[in-house]
């Protein structure tokens, strides 16, 4: 699949639910109203979709949330979509809290995924606790060493915030790459009413990228992961360091990234409102065309870059559309 400006479309996030055990504070409201069971897909619905796409050209399916692992049986979905690696599909991967991860770390090694992406802001247990209001740091860390025991590669994400986490940002690089684990840092994106004004919570990677480089040595690396992170070699510790700046320095000419929500909704775009109902056609038919359609005239339409800003005047969201619902 090509969109309009010649750019490939071979990677998709699925979001699976858009429940959460956590509510991180830069994501979602602590009093959060979640869809109803019947607007969102079956699991078996999930697993067309993303086969479809696979037979487009998708080569790299993350499954997302708010936290997949909380989605009753999401096993079953990882056990059918990993079938699919080496006919099509290249890799299967996904993002979490990590809260669940003792639980699932071999059954998903065993479905074929072989990296997670786990979120982490602090290794602070007070300072977690405030950031995710109700998520326990021990189980966390627990899953990672799972993760670790299973044979899973892991990537830290780490969302930076102004006055919370950034002195011990360095800190938490150096853990994770002592730990083994990747580390990406990103910054805030304005999807949402989170209950907190998050401009006073932006933190341009820029900056932060200039305070490592006083005490790092920080090469720009080739490797990538088919993701928006651009990444750097860091001397002092071996590891590997990812930046990802949706607002300081957009990704979006090399955009090869589209998402499906748990109800179906294609979106084109993580920081533009347009989608397209993928729900319907692929409710309507068993035959596949009217949703190959629908998913052809959505990619067409797919935009050139995003529309984020930080608006310091409102501290207004640039959208509406909560981070949970999309997907991470």
């Amino acid at each position: 699949m090509q969109d309009s400006f010649g750019r490939s479309i071979t990677y998709l996030r699925v979001s699976v639910t858009d429940r959460c055990d956590f509510r991180c504070v830069y994501c979602m409201s602590e009093h959060m109203t979640f869809l109803p069971k019947a607007e969102m897909l079956s699991l078996e619905e999930l697993e067309r979709l993303c086969i479809t796409f696979v037979d487009k050209g998708v080569e790299r399916l993350r499954i997302t949330g708010g936290e997949p692992l909380v989605r009753k049986n999401v096993m079953t979905l990882f056990e059918r979509l990993g079938m699919r690696l080496g006919r099509g599909l290249k890799e299967l991967t996904l993002t979490t809290n990590g809260s669940q991860l003792s639980h699932f770390a071999q059954g998903l090694h065993d479905a074929g995924v072989r990296r997670v992406n786990v979120s982490l802001d602090t290794r602070d247990p007070d300072l977690f606790r405030r950031i995710t209001r109700w998520g326990d740091l021990g189980k966390v860390l627990k899953g990672l060493e799972a993760a670790q025991k299973a044979g899973l590669g892991v990537k830290i994400n780490t969302v930076a915030l102004k006055g919370l986490n950034e002195d011990e940002i360095a800190d938490l690089l150096r853990w994770s790459h002592a730990e083994g684990f990747d580390f990406t840092l990103i910054e805030t994106m304005p999807l949402g009413e989170v209950e907190e004004d998050r401009s006073d919570r932006y933190l341009p990677l820029s900056l932060v990228r200039g305070r490592l480089e006083r005490e790092m040595t920080l090469t720009p690396s080739t490797h990538r992961t088919g993701g928006p992170a651009r990444y750097f070699d860091v001397a002092e510790t071996g590891g590997r360091l990812g930046l990802i700046t949706p607002l300081t320095h957009n990704f979006c000419e090399s955009c090869n990234r589209v998402r499906v929500t748990c109800t179906g909704m294609l979106y084109m775009c993580l920081g533009q409102e347009d989608s397209a109902d993928l729900r319907a056609p692929l409710r309507a038919s068993n035959d596949g065309a009217a949703l190959d359609a629908a998913i052809e005239a959505a990619i067409r339409r797919k935009p050139r870059g995003h529309d984020f800003v930080i608006d310091r005047r409102t501290a207004q969201p640039a959208l509406a559309r909560p981070m949970s619902l999309t997907g991470g």
